[in-house]
C-alpha cells in the first residue's frame, strides 16, 4: 500500500503543479482595456507601479524585474533596480536600453504608445478599489507564471485583514475621521481601497460616498462636519488653519500626521495593505491594543 500511496501522492502534487502553471501565448485585457498578447512567460519586466513591482516580488517573481520607477522601494532589493522615471516623466530611452519583454504600467500616463510603437510588450495592471488590489495580484501571478503563489498571498492578505476585524469591530465607539491625502486638500472617499481600509479599521469617515473616491474637499463642508479625528495633517498645521481650532479634533489633540510608513503602505494599494490596516486601526483605537 505503501507505494500505492507515494505514487498517488506524487501523481496528485504534479497535477497541481500543472493545474497552476500559465498557458502561454496568453492573452488578456488589460486596465486600459486593450487585448494584449504574452508570447512566453516575461523574463525582464519594468514595473512602473510602486504596488506592482510589491506584488511582484510578494510572489516569489522580484528576480525577473530589471527596472522600476522612481517611486518603488519595497521591498529592499527593487531599490537597488535602475529607475526609469514616473508615469509622467517616463525615461522611454532607458527602458527600452533594458530589452524589457513586459513593462507593467498604470492606465494614466503617456508611456503606452512610445514603448508599443518600439515593439514592447505593455500591459497595463492597475488596482484601485479594495477589491481589485486581490483580483490584480492574481492576474500578476497568471501573467508571469506565479499563480499558486500569488492566490496564497491573497489567502493570507485576507486572513490577516480578519485579524484585525476582529478586534476593531469590538470598538465601543467609532469615531468620525477626516483623513487627508493632500493639503489642497483631497481626501478619501469610502468607496476607494483607502476608505474601505478607514471603516475596517473602525472609523467613520465624514465623506460621503457622492463625493467620489479622492474628492478635493471645501474646507468649510470640513469644518461643519467636525471630525472627531483628523489623520494626515499635523496639529500645529491644523490649529493654524481658519474654522480648524474650534473642531472637536483640534480641541481634544486629535489631529495628527500619519506616520511615514504607515503613510506610505495606507496609499499603495498592494500586498502590505493588511499592515496598513493594522497601524490604521492602532491609531484609531489604541485601547483595542494595549
Amino acid at each position: 500500500m505503501k507505494p500505492i500511496l507515494t505514487r498517488t501522492l506524487t501523481l496528485t502534487l504534479a497535477l497541481t503543479g500543472l493545474a497552476a502553471a500559465t498557458t502561454y501565448p496568453l492573452t488578456l485585457t488589460d486596465d486600459l482595456n486593450r487585448k494584449v498578447t504574452l508570447r512566453a512567460e516575461p523574463k525582464r519586466i519594468v514595473s512602473m507601479l510602486p504596488s506592482d513591482s510589491e506584488t511582484l516580488c510578494a510572489i516569489g517573481a522580484c528576480d525577473k524585474l530589471v527596472g522600476v520607477d522612481d517611486y518603488s522601494d519595497y521591498p529592499q532589493k527593487v531599490t537597488t533596480l535602475p529607475k526609469m522615471g514616473g508615469l509622467y516623466d517616463p525615461r522611454i530611452e532607458a527602458i527600452v536600453a533594458l530589452k524589457p519583454d513586459l513593462v507593467l504600467v498604470s492606465r494614466y500616463g503617456k508611456i503606452v504608445e512610445p514603448l508599443t510603437q518600439a515593439g514592447i510588450t505593455v500591459v497595463a495592471v492597475n488596482p484601485e478599489t479594495y477589491e481589485e488590489v486581490f483580483a490584480k495580484t492574481l492576474v500578476l501571478g497568471r501573467i508571469v507564471n506565479r499563480e499558486a503563489q500569488a492566490k496564497n498571498l491573497v489567502t493570507q492578505m485576507r486572513r490577516d485583514i480578519a485579524r484585525t476585524e476582529i478586534l476593531t469591530k469590538n470598538a465601543v465607539k467609532k469615531p468620525s475621521v477626516y483623513v487627508e491625502v493632500d493639503p489642497t486638500p483631497y481626501s478619501i472617499g469610502p468607496n476607494s481601497f483607502m476608505g474601505v481600509l478607514l471603516t475596517k479599521a473602525g472609523g467613520r469617515n465624514i465623506i460621503p460616498a457622492s463625493m467620489g473616491d479622492f474628492p478635493k474637499v471645501d474646507p468649510e463642508f470640513i469644518v461643519k462636519a467636525n471630525p472627531q479625528l483628523i489623520l494626515g495633517v499635523d496639529a500645529k498645521v491644523a490649529a493654524a488653519r481658519p474654522g480648524w481650532g474650534s473642531m472637536t479634533a483640534v480641541k481634544a489633540g486629535k489631529a495628527m500626521a500619519l506616520p511615514k510608513e504607515l503613510d506610505t503602505i495606507f496609499s499603495r494599494p498592494g500586498p502590505r495593505m493588511p499592515q496598513a490596516l493594522a497601524g490604521l486601526a492602532r491609531l484609531i483605537h489604541p485601547e483595542l491594543f494595549k
